[in-house]
C-alpha cells in the first residue's frame, strides 16, 4: 500500500493552527479591540502633561450637586443590581448508594433466574442476546426481592429497597458534611415508578425527624432524567428562600416493576436496571461557598412530550397477557437524539466560545442561502467542558452521543464504567459518574461538568457545574474497593 504523501500531513497540521488562531481571536476579540485603544488614550494623557488635564479637569465645571447625584446613582444601580442578580447555588457535596455484595447478580445467575421465572425459552434467549451486548459486568446489584424464585414484589418489600438504599445514601450524606437533619430547610425527592402513601418524603422526614415546617416535595412519573429535575426545582426553591439548603434524592425502586411477560420491548428495563440512590445536598448560603464541591452555572429542560412518538417511546402499559411493564420503543434513540439536538440549541449559547458560535452560525447562514447539502457544522462541547457525565441508560445511549457530540473514549469512560459496574441505576447514575471523575483524582479547581439526562415523556435535561476546590481523591463512596480496577475493556459481546 502506497505510503501517503507527506503535504498532506503538513496541510493538516497547518489547518490545525490555523483553527487554534482564529478560536484564540475570536475569543480575545473585545480584547483586541480595547488594547489599542486604552494605549492610544494613554499615549495622548501622557503628551498632554499633569497642567492640561488638570485645566480639562477644571473646564468641566462640575460642581458637589452633580457629583452627588453621580454617586447616588452609581450606588443604586449597584444595588440594584446586587439585589436582583440570582442567588448563587452551590453543591456541598453528595453520596451514593454502596449495594451490598449479597445483592449481587452475575449473568449467572440473572439468566438462570429468567429461566426459573419464566419458561419461554424464546424470552430467555432474548435477555442472553440483551446482556451480552449490554455493556453491564458481573457486579450489578438487584434488591433482595428479586433474589427470591418467584420474586416478592410486594409493597412491604418495595418499602424496604426504598429505606435501605434512601437511608443509607443519607446517612452518607449527614456524615460527610456534618449536617444535622433539623438544619434541613427544603426536601425533594424523585422516583419515578414507586409512589407510595405516605410518600417517599413523608418516609425521610419520619425517618430523621425533620423539622414541623420543612418544604417537602415528591416527584415521580419522571424517568430517569427526574435527578435533574429534582435540582431544578431545588434551585428555584433557593431563590425565593434566602439561607437555605436543600436536600435532593434521586433514585429508581426496583422491586415492583420485574416484568415477568413475554413481550421483548418490555424485557429490556429487565436485563438494564439496577438498584441505585443518590443524596445531594445544596445551599444559597455564602459561607459554604469555602467548603462547597460546585456551583451550579445552568440548567436546562427539554420536553417532546406534545410529540406522540416522544410521548409513547417509554410506556407504562400492560401486555396481552395483563402483565405490567416499561415498554421501550424502537424510535427511542431517534426521539433522543432529537431532544438532544433541541437542548444543546439552547445550552450552547450558554457555555461554548464565541468561536464555535460563530462558526455554528455561518454554517447554518450557508446551509440557508447557499447550499443546503453542506455539512451542518457540530460545535466543540470539548473546549467548554473538561468532564462530560452522560446517562448511563445503555451502551447505545451512549455510544450516540459520542458520536454525534464527537467525544473521546476518556470523555465517556465515566459513563462506560458506571454502566459496567452499577447498570443503569436510572436517575441517579449522573452521581455515580461523577463520583467515578473524583475517585480516580480527575476534578481540579474551575473545571467544568456537563451532565447530561434522558427521560420518559420524552425529555432531554442537562445541568453545567463548575468545580470550586481541587476534589481529593475519594477514600470512601461506591467506588471506594474497585476503583484501581478501572477503567476495563468491555468487548462488543460477552458470550454467556
Amino acid at each position: 500500500m502506497p505510503r501517503a504523501p507527506f503535504p498532506e500531513l503538513s496541510s493538516s497540521v497547518r489547518l490545525k493552527y490555523v483553527k487554534l488562531g482564529y478560536q484564540y481571536l475570536v475569543n480575545n476579540f473585545v480584547a483586541f479591540l480595547l488594547i489599542p485603544v486604552m494605549i492610544a488614550v494613554s499615549l495622548v494623557l501622557v503628551r498632554r502633561g499633569p497642567d492640561e488635564i488638570m485645566a480639562l479637569w477644571h473646564s468641566l465645571q462640575l460642581d458637589l450637586t452633580q457629583v452627588l447625584f453621580s454617586v447616588f446613582l452609581f450606588v443604586f444601580v449597584a444595588a440594584v443590581y446586587f439585589v436582583s442578580r440570582p442567588r448563587p447555588v452551590y453543591l456541598v457535596d453528595y453520596a451514593c448508594f454502596k449495594p451490598p455484595t449479597t445483592c449481587r447478580v452475575p449473568f449467572a445467575t440473572f439468566m438462570e433466574h429468567a429461566w426459573l421465572i419464566n419458561w419461554d425459552e424464546k424470552s430467555v434467549q432474548f435477555q442472553t442476546r440483551i446482556l451480552e451486548r449490554s455493556g453491564l459486568g458481573e457486579e450489578t446489584c438487584l434488591p433482595p426481592a428479586n433474589h427470591y424464585i418467584p420474586p416478592i414484589p410486594t409493597m412491604e418489600a418495595s418499602r424496604a429497597e426504598a429505606q435501605l438504599v434512601i437511608f443509607s445514601a443519607i446517612d452518607d450524606l449527614l456524615k460527610k458534611t456534618g449536617l444535622r437533619p433539623k438544619n434541613i430547610d427544603i426536601l425533594v425527592v424523585n422516583c419515578s415508578l414507586f409512589s407510595p402513601t405516605p410518600s417517599l418524603s413523608a418516609m425521610i422526614i419520619n425517618k430523621y425527624e425533620l423539622r414541623s415546617n420543612i418544604r417537602s416535595f415528591n416527584l415521580s412519573g419522571m424517568g430517569c432524567s427526574a435527578g435533574l429535575i429534582s435540582i431544578d426545582l431545588a434551585r428555584d426553591l433557593l431563590q425565593v428562600h434566602p439561607s437555605s439548603n436543600a436536600l435532593v434524592i434521586s433514585t429508581e425502586i426496583i422491586t415492583p416493576n420485574l416484568y415477568t411477560g413475554n413481550q421483548r420491548s418490555m424485557l429490556l428495563p429487565n436485563c438494564l436496571f439496577r438498584m441505585g440512590a443518590a443524596a445531594i445536598l445544596l445551599s444559597n448560603r455564602r459561607r459554604d461557598a469555602r467548603r462547597a464541591k460546585y456551583r451550579l452555572l445552568h440548567l436546562v429542560r427539554t420536553h417532546k412530550g406534545a410529540d406522540d412518538r416522544a410521548y409513547r417511546c417509554v410506556y407504562q402499559e400492560e401486555d396481552a397477557e395483563g402483565h405490567t411493564g416499561i415498554s421501550l420503543s424502537k424510535d427511542l434513540m431517534v426521539i433522543a437524539g432529537k431532544a438532544l439536538k433541541s437542548n444543546i440549541t439552547t445550552i450552547g449559547p450558554l457555555v461554548l466560545p464565541m468561536s464555535e458560535q460563530l462558526l455554528f452560525f455561518l454554517t447554518l447562514v450557508g446551509r440557508k442561502l447557499i447550499n443546503h447539502k453542506w455539512k451542518p457544522y457540530i460545535p466543540d462541547f470539548k473546549m467548554a467542558f473538561e468532564h462530560f457525565c452522560i446517562h448511563a441508560g445503555g451502551r447505545a445511549v451512549i455510544d450516540e452521543l459520542q458520536n454525534n457530540l464527537q467525544l473521546t473514549a476518556e470523555h465517556v469512560e465515566a459513563s462506560r464504567m458506571t454502566l459496567h459496574r452499577f447498570g443503569n441505576t436510572s436517575s441517579s447514575s449522573l452521581w455515580y459518574e461523577l463520583s467515578y471523575i473524583e475517585s480516580k483524582g480527575r476534578m481540579r479547581r474551575g473545571h467544568r461538568v456537563w451532565q447530561i439526562g434522558f427521560g420518559s415523556g420524552f425529555k432531554c435535561n442537562s445541568a453545567v457545574w463548575k468545580c470550586l476546590r481541587t476534589v481529593e481523591t475519594l477514600v470512601d463512596g461506591p467506588w471506594t474497593d474497585c476503583i484501581n480496577r478501572y477503567p476495563v475493556d468491555i468487548p462488543d459481546v460477552v458470550k454467556l
